[in-house]
């Protein structure tokens, strides 16, 4: 199978930003016209927020869908659909995710259900808030959609991740490639930065004839549609920076959060969340230390007062047992001291990171030590609790204390006093033998 390549879109274009209730969509001006494609979009979705809204969409259909209710595309299109989902509109906590839909013209897509009872293949992808930018090859050949994704955690731009496969799909052989997206309530940025599509043949097939250039006509009338939106956008900042009297002479771009310092923010968000999490072990670290002591000090006073009480060999195995109680617990303690001042080390070196970072910007040589710095103190942290909890689960055979048996009890019954207890028993019990029977016969004279 053999490719040839056809560049879109060169430039980032920013489908919708970070603002509520926006929409828009890029299209090609012309069709294409191939039985087998290929396209790669490269594209970054980013928020503030713990989720977004609404998505992005990749589309082929038979005529453009400028503008609509389906992630900024118009509903009952004529074509297939590859939906980045980002919100979770049906509450199954299925979002994000990447699912694939066609239609014929007549479907109205299902909103309520996010779409899960029309899509033909579905896969579970996060790709919002990335370090790198996230890439989907959409291919379809010979009849059969595969969506490959790759994440964007590193910056390997062929680590591909299979998504999802549509067998026996029939689309439209000429249409137009398009990109929309849309935000509702929450908001994202949503920015493509590249789309390739690319011509699939099969090794040796004859390829067809390169399509003729685009008319000298055309080309003027895109040139006049570019430089007529060019100064209609220089005279809307014009106008803008009139009416903004205190911030003229600052570049509008300056107020808006740029791709770096959103990465810059997310670490440094990742940072104080770490922060925060080692400062709370650290307080409860401090609360085991003094039950530790408490417990050691309870200890020590009752080893004293058992020895003022017994001064002989009775109280040896007990001393001697409380004694390793003793030992054990300040062995305890010294490990939690230990551990305390790793966190302690731990939280010196992320406020120090943080305090560099805010001075100079991330990237220098002294962060990354920092944080290298920060990443083995944790490991200490770590083998340190590891160690404790072997030593406290698992104790020896000699750490652990039995109670001592207590001292048989004396001897207070002799055979003598036995024999005399049971006569004692049985003459009482005659007694009163006779003297029921005497009451019995007494009572009888009466009847």
């Amino acid at each position: 199978m053999s490719r040839t390549g056809y560049r879109t879109c060169a430039d980032q274009v920013r489908i919708t930003p970070s603002l509520r209730s926006q929409k828009g969509s890029v299209w090609t001006k012309t069709t294409v016209n191939f039985d087998n494609w290929e396209a790669e979009v490269t594209f970054r979705v980013s928020g503030r927020g713990r989720m977004g809204a609404d998505g992005l969409a990749i589309w082929f259909t038979t005529a453009q869908g400028l503008d609509g209710p389906v992630y900024g595309a118009a509903d009952n299109w004529n074509g297939i659909g590859i939906f980045f989902d980002s919100f979770d509109n049906d509450g199954k906590k299925n979002n994000p995710a990447v699912l694939v839909v066609g239609n014929n013209g007549k479907l109205v897509y299902d909103h309520p259900n996010d779409g899960t009872t029309q899509s033909l293949g579905t896969c579970l992808r996060d790709f919002r808030n990335k370090p790198y930018p996230v890439r989907a090859k959409i291919t379809y050949y010979k009849r059969t959609l595969i969506v490959l994704i790759n994440n964007g955690f590193t910056p390997d731009k062929d680590d591909y991740e299979f998504c999802t496969k549509v067998d026996n799909m029939v689309i439209p052989q000429e249409g137009y490639f398009g990109i929309s997206a849309a935000t509702g309530g929450l908001a994202d940025d949503h920015d493509v930065l590249s789309f390739l599509t690319f011509r699939l043949s099969e090794p040796g097939q004859e390829l067809p004839p390169p399509e003729a250039e685009m008319p000298k006509q055309d080309k003027d009338k895109y040139q006049e549609e570019f430089e007529n939106f060019q100064q209609d956008l220089d005279k809307k900042k014009e106008d803008y920076q009139k009416e903004h009297p205190d911030i003229q002479g600052q570049p509008i771009e300056d107020m808006y959060e740029s791709v770096n310092d959103r990465e810059i923010r997310q670490v440094f968000e990742g940072q104080n969340r770490i922060h925060l999490e080692i400062k709370q072990l650290h307080h409860q670290l401090a609360v085991i230390l003094d039950e530790q002591r408490r417990y050691v000090s309870v200890a020590t006073d009752e080893i004293s007062k058992r020895q003022g009480e017994s001064g002989g060999q009775v109280g040896q195995a007990p001393s001697q047992e409380m004694g390793a109680v003793v030992a054990t617990q300040q062995e305890v303690l010294r490990n939690l001291n230990e551990l305390r001042n790793s966190f302690y080390e731990s939280l010196k070196q992320i406020g120090a990171s943080q305090h560099q970072g805010n001075a100079v910007g991330m990237g220098t040589y002294e962060t990354v030590q920092h944080f290298n710095d920060i990443k083995e103190h944790l490991h200490v942290v770590k083998r340190n609790i590891e160690h404790l909890i072997t030593r406290n689960g698992n104790p020896s055979e000699k750490q652990v204390m039995n109670c001592p048996d207590p001292p048989p009890m004396p001897s207070c019954l002799g055979t003598t006093h036995f024999l005399v207890f049971v006569v004692i028993q049985s003459v009482l019990f005659f007694s009163y033998i006779m003297y029921k029977s005497q009451q019995e016969a007494a009572a009888k004279k009466f009847f």
